[in-house]
């Protein structure tokens, strides 16, 4: 018997044009801590030391004129081409980010009205009953935000969604703190559709945990390393060893909730799109939660990875990558009718979240 199933029928992105390699930072004056100097000449072997870790060798950055609700504009445009539907079929439109619209030389975040408010407008969508609202989820809001989506889908509520994840971190980062080197600028966007099946495809589960207790504050505000700066701005600001031991600790477990909920094993799952923040964190993820199947040997090219070139782009990893395998833009990975996919993501809050689907046949 069909059933309602929330399935993706098109996709876009928007890689800002500005390459930044990581020699660009080796004139910085960086700082270890607030009103701690890095020792002298000692610059070119701390970025050395930080691309061995991340796998970060260069990232993408938002030209002076832009800003997040830009990206997430273009994103949503190719998505929207990509789907072949009216914008005014829309019943919800949502963007995930976590600082609005940040223009160059400010650190101040602009979000009245809410971006999806702007990019509606900018798409010229009159229907007011396409609901077009902002969610802040760290770097797993775009994830969550097409968990919500299913549920408005699923529910017979909504036929269409239009979901983005759009954001410019090299608005709101420390140019003093060593931790800048991750962030990047970008946004990825989904068009997500109501269809009815006769198999399961599309969204076939998904979980979500917050750990505030213990781990509320390895992602938060606060100001320059460079105390002489005294600019009265926050910044954001990391605690990355820790930030490192929470991820590879649960998010195999939320993964591996969420395929239970599928009713699926790890052997069914063809690829894994994880949020792209740490080269070296996302490979002992994966590790880790084939360990917990009891399985040494990983897929080759199960997890492909743009954070080498791309950066950390927040809550814009997950759905660039996805549409750059989508697009063929990805280098011996595809996608095809009956693959099953997880996505993860891990962030602020902290927060963690997985979704399974399944590629469905073209219609």
């Amino acid at each position: 018997m069909a059933q309602v199933r929330s399935v993706i029928t098109g996709t876009g992105s928007c890689l800002p044009l500005r390459h930044i390699p990581n020699d660009a930072f080796l004139e910085h004056a960086f700082f270890e801590g607030e009103g701690q100097p890095y020792p002298a000449g000692e610059t070119a072997r701390m970025v050395a030391k930080f691309q061995e870790i991340t796998e970060i060798a260069e990232r993408r950055y938002v030209s002076e004129d832009r800003v997040a609700s830009d990206l997430a504009l273009d994103a949503a445009e190719k998505a929207l081409a990509s789907a072949a539907i009216d914008p005014e079929t829309l019943d919800y439109l949502i963007v995930a980010h976590n600082f609005g619209d940040v223009t160059e030389g400010s650190r101040q975040c602009d979000q009245v009205p809410t971006l999806a408010a702007r990019v509606k407008a900018r798409l010229r969508i009159a229907n007011p009953f396409c609901v077009a609202y902002d969610l802040p989820f760290g770097c797993p809001g775009w994830l969550q935000a097409m968990i919500q989506a299913d549920y408005f889908l699923r529910s017979g509520d909504a036929k269409r969604a239009l979901v983005i994840g759009a954001e410019t971190l090299s608005r709101v980062s420390d140019p003093c703190d060593r931790d800048s080197l991750i962030y990047a600028d970008g946004a990825g966007a989904v068009v997500l559709e109501a269809q009815a099946h006769d198999e399961p495809v599309g969204i076939l589960a998904h979980a979500t945990r917050t750990d505030t207790l213990d781990h509320g504050g390895l992602l938060r505000m606060g100001r320059s390393f460079d105390l002489d700066r005294n600019d009265g701005q926050l910044y954001i600001k990391m605690q990355g060893r820790k930030l490192y031991e929470y991820a590879i600790a649960t998010v195999p477990g939320l993964v591996r909730l969420s395929l239970e909920r599928a009713g699926l094993s790890l052997e069914q799952v063809d690829k894994v799109l994880i949020h792209q923040a740490n080269g070296k964190m996302d490979e002992a993820i994966l590790k880790r939660l084939f360990r917990l199947y009891g399985m040494t040997e990983m897929p080759a090219g199960i997890m492909p990875m743009t954070v080498s070139w791309l950066g950390n782009s927040s809550v814009a990893t997950v759905p660039t990558l996805l549409d750059l395998v989508v697009r063929g833009q990805m280098e011996g990975h595809t996608l095809n009718s009956g693959d099953h996919v997880v996505f993860a993501s891990v962030g602020a809050g902290m927060s963690i979240n997985a979704m399974v689907y399944r590629w469905p046949s073209q219609r």
